[in-house]
């Protein structure tokens, strides 16, 4: 199976934020993305630098997502699993930081064990990279612009980095394929596009993207239904369910509340309460 590449980077790059009432989490902290060498394009989607200072702790949730992080902040650096569960970041202070975004079924390379392994978990970068995350670390504590951390864990990707196997591609194609088509609901459809047995697409993301392919389809649709609906003007519920591949309404409504903590409706009012300054009680809670 080949990689479509003459698509890889515009479908790629449209994987999910996740972050939920992005708009006003942007007035919180400024996120940066910056592209990774280029011996990392077919792993790395983007690094991100992260800033904040905030004399009040904000709770900033994110929807879960199929990449792995490799990330490098005070106190806190580790490699992030795929994720099946909303997460919290608690920001308060004054932080920056940095991390890898990697590819969607690109990791597997890096890492001496399936990335199932890795799911809803996070590592200790040393328990992935060895002593060399320790160097990249110190690099980039001691870094005076984005450029030289961008640097230092760029370095230490390239050290770690392998040959491509055949597998890890047919991974990142799978992925790219529910990118490109939300016409894409089932397993057994993404198994039929790309001319694989539904077993052997289980197996592949087992190993090669931490997830099932099932979760993997469902996290891209409730990502698109968390961005329609924090905009001004939210979309009608019944549409936006059968524009995403839902049977019914009541199942989206469901499938979103599962994940986000809070129903459609009520996840709308929020986001346009955020948006206009009005205090908000009805946050989505983990």
């Amino acid at each position: 199976m080949k990689i479509r590449d003459t698509l890889l980077f515009s479908v790629m790059r449209r994987i999910p934020s996740g972050i939920l009432n992005e708009r006003t989490a942007r007035t919180k902290f400024t996120l940066t993305r910056y592209p990774p060498a280029p011996e990392l394009r077919d792993f790395v989607e983007h690094h991100w630098v992260l800033r904040w200072d905030l004399t009040e702790t904000h709770e900033q949730h994110v929807l879960p997502n199929l990449s792995v992080h490799v990330t490098f902040f005070p106190g806190a650096r580790g490699v992030y699993g795929p994720a099946h569960r909303l997460f919290t970041h608690r920001l308060s202070g004054r932080v920056h930081g940095i991390g890898a975004r990697i590819r969607p079924g690109c990791f597997r390379p890096f890492l001496d064990a399936p990335v199932r392994t890795l799911a809803d978990r996070s590592a200790e970068v040393t328990e992935v990279f060895g002593p060399a995350a320790a160097i990249a670390d110190e690099s980039i504590r001691n870094a005076r612009t984005d450029a030289e951390m961008i640097t230092a864990i760029d370095n230490l990707l390239i050290a770690r980095r392998r040959p491509i196997p055949r597998a890890t591609r047919a991974a990142a194609d799978a992925v790219e394929t529910i990118a490109a088509d939300p016409g894409i609901t089932r397993v057994a459809e993404l198994a039929a596009a790309l001319g694989l047995t539904i077993r052997a697409v289980q197996r592949l993301f087992a190993e090669h993207v931490g997830t099932t392919p099932k979760w993997a389809i469902r996290i891209y649709r409730l990502n698109e239904a968390a961005r329609l609906l924090a905009a001004p003007t939210p979309p009608d519920y019944a549409d936006l369910a059968t524009r995403l591949g839902y049977s019914d309404q009541p199942h989206f409504i469901r499938d979103f509340a599962a994940v986000t903590g809070a129903p459609p409706a009520e996840y709308a009012r929020s986001a346009r309460r955020l948006m206009s300054g009005t205090p908000d009680g009805a946050k989505p809670e983990n």
